[in-house]
C-alpha cells in the first residue's frame, strides 16, 4: 500500500461467547485495538510489519496467521473511493434491504482469504468485504449486501472495507432496524414524462398490481397530461393526449379529455396529485378498480399529434395502514422514446408507507432488439435522484452498463423480469434499498444516443 493510506485487517473467530479480541504488531499488543477489525490509519513506514490476532474464550486463546503490511514510499495512485456510502434503513420484518459502498472505478469483488477459525486479510486487489457490528459477514465481498427476510437478529451497524493496492477506505456506518409495521413500504405513485412520437413511437406505461397472497381489487387514477403541463414551463406538449387502458384480456377503457370530471378531479386531490384547472383542455384521465393483474396505459396523440406528455398511476385506495392481502403496485414500467436535453426519459415514483422499501430498477435499451424492438437507445445510462422538500434533488445512484452483474441477475429472477441474456450489454440498473419518499429514474444515452428505451421499477419482496 502507499504512504499516508489507510489498511484493514480483521478476523473471523467461531466458538462460545464472550470473544475477546487483541490485536498484535511485530508480536507487542497494541493498545486498544480488541474489536475483530484494525484499521491502521495514515500509515507510514514505520507501520509496516507483522500484523496478528488473539482471540480468547473460557476454553482458552488462539492466534491467527500473520499478516504482512507494506508500506510503499514511492507509491503512486490514492485508494479506492466510494461512489455512495451506505445509507441507514427501517424496513418490515421479512422484508428485503441493499446496502451499497460502491468503488468508484472500482473492480470486480475479491473473496476473504480463511484458515481455520480465524481468517485475516490485509490491502491487495480491489476488494469488498461487508461487516456486521465490526464483525467480518462471510461471502458478503461485493459492493452491493442484500439480506432476504430480514429479522430482528439482523440489526445492527454495517460497514464496507473497500481494498486495492493503493490501501482500504472504510464506508461510513449505517444502522439496520427491523420492526413490526402495519403499513410496510410500498409504490403508491408511478409517473413517466416522455417525447410522444407515432407508431412505436408511442408513450407505453405498464404496471403490475399484486404481491404474494394478495386478492381483491384496487382503485387507481390514470392520467395522461400534455396542455396541463403548460404551467411548469414544459415546452412542446403533446395537445390532444388519449389515453387507452388495456389488460392481457384486451382494452379495458379509454379517455380523449377528462371534461372536467368531478371524480376525476377530486381522486386527484385525495391522492396529492397536481391540479388540472381547465375543463375543456383534452387531458385524459381514467379511474378504475383493477384486479390483481398486468396493465398497460397507452398515451398517443388522438389526431395524430406528437409532444411531450406525462402518464401517471397512482394508487387510490384508503390511506394509512391495510391489510397485508390487498393488492398494491409491485411493478412499473414505461418505454419511450429517448432524446437529448429534455427529451430523457423520466420517471417518477412515491414510496409510501412506513418503512424502507427495496427495489430494482433498470434501463433497458439493447435488450429490447431481441423483442424486435427496432430504434433502441444503445447506451442507456440511468441516474436514481431524491425529490427533497426545498425543491431540489439528490443523487443516490447510477450506472451505465449492468456488466452481468450476478446479484442484479439474481434480484431480476425473483421478481420475474425479462432476462438480460448478454452480460457485455450497455443496459444499466440499480438495486437500491429506499425510504418512504419521491424520487426519479432518468434514462438517458451515455453518449449522447437517442432511441427507444424501456424504463422499469420492480418491488423486491
Amino acid at each position: 500500500m502507499n504512504t499516508g493510506a489507510n489498511a484493514a485487517f480483521w478476523a473471523t473467530a467461531t466458538g462460545t461467547a464472550p470473544l475477546g479480541f487483541q490485536w498484535t504488531f511485530n508480536g507487542t499488543a497494541i493498545p486498544g485495538a480488541t474489536s475483530p477489525m484494525l484499521t491502521v490509519s495514515d500509515a507510514q513506514a514505520s507501520d509496516a510489519g507483522s500484523y496478528s490476532v488473539s482471540v480468547t474464550n473460557a476454553a482458552g486463546t488462539v492466534s491467527s496467521d500473520v499478516a504482512a503490511l507494506t508500506v510503499d514510499a514511492a507509491g503512486t495512485g490514492a485508494p479506492a473511493t466510494l461512489s455512495f456510502q451506505p445509507v441507514s434503513q427501517t424496513v418490515s420484518d421479512g422484508g428485503t434491504v441493499v446496502f451499497n459502498a460502491p468503488a468508484a472505478g472500482g473492480g470486480p469483488a475479491g473473496s476473504l482469504r480463511k484458515g481455520g477459525a480465524i481468517s485475516t486479510r490485509a490491502a491487495s486487489a480491489i476488494t469488498y468485504q461487508w461487516f456486521l457490528n465490526a464483525v467480518a459477514i462471510s461471502g458478503a465481498t461485493h459492493s452491493t449486501y442484500v439480506i432476504h427476510g430480514a429479522t430482528a437478529a439482523d440489526n445492527g451497524s454495517y460497514t464496507c472495507v473497500v481494498t486495492d493496492a493503493a490501501g482500504s477506505v472504510v464506508s461510513s456506518p449505517a444502522s439496520l432496524d427491523v420492526v413490526a409495521s402495519a403499513s410496510p413500504g410500498r409504490l403508491v405513485d408511478i409517473s413517466c414524462r416522455a417525447q410522444v412520437g407515432t407508431g412505436a413511437g408511442q408513450l407505453i406505461a405498464g404496471y403490475v398490481l399484486g404481491g404474494s397472497g394478495t386478492s381483491g381489487s384496487l382503485p387507481l387514477l390514470v392520467r395522461a397530461s400534455g396542455p396541463a403541463l403548460l404551467p411548469f414551463g414544459v415546452a412542446g406538449v403533446l395537445q390532444d393526449p388519449q389515453l387507452t387502458l388495456s389488460s392481457q384480456a384486451g382494452l379495458l377503457a379509454s379517455n380523449s379529455g377528462w371534461g372536467g370530471s368531478t371524480q376525476i378531479a377530486s381522486t386527484a386531490s385525495a391522492v396529492g396529485a397536481f391540479a388540472w384547472n381547465a375543463a375543456a383542455s383534452h387531458d385524459s384521465a381514467l379511474v378504475e378498480s383493477l384486479a390483481p393483474g398486468a396493465y398497460t396505459a397507452q398515451v398517443a396523440g388522438a389526431s395524430g399529434d406528437t409532444g411531450v406528455a406525462l402518464a401517471e398511476v397512482y394508487d387510490a385506495g384508503p390511506a394509512g395502514p391495510r391489510a397485508l392481502s390487498a393488492p398494491r403496485l409491485v411493478n412499473i414500467s414505461a418505454r419511450a422514446s429517448v432524446g437529448t436535453g429534455d427529451g430523457m426519459l423520466i420517471a417518477g415514483f412515491v414510496i409510501g408507507g412506513a418503512t424502507s422499501e427495496t427495489v430494482l430498477i433498470r434501463a433497458s435499451g439493447p435488450a429490447l432488439a431481441a423483442f424486435g424492438v427496432a430504434g433502441v437507445l444503445p447506451d442507456p445510462a440511468l441516474r436514481l435522484l431524491r425529490s427533497n422538500g426545498d425543491g431540489t434533488s439528490t443523487l443516490l445512484g447510477s450506472n451505465t452498463g449492468w456488466g452481468g452483474d450476478a446479484q442484479v441477475a439474481a434480484e431480476a429472477a425473483l421478481v420475474g423480469a425479462f432476462p438480460w441474456d448478454s452480460p457485455g450489454t450497455a443496459d444499466s440498473a440499480v438495486l437500491i434499498t429506499l425510504a418512504p419518499g419521491s424520487y426519479t429514474a432518468e434514462v438517458y444515452g451515455a453518449g449522447g444516443d437517442t432511441g427507444v428505451a424501456l424504463v422499469e421499477v420492480y418491488e423486491v419482496p
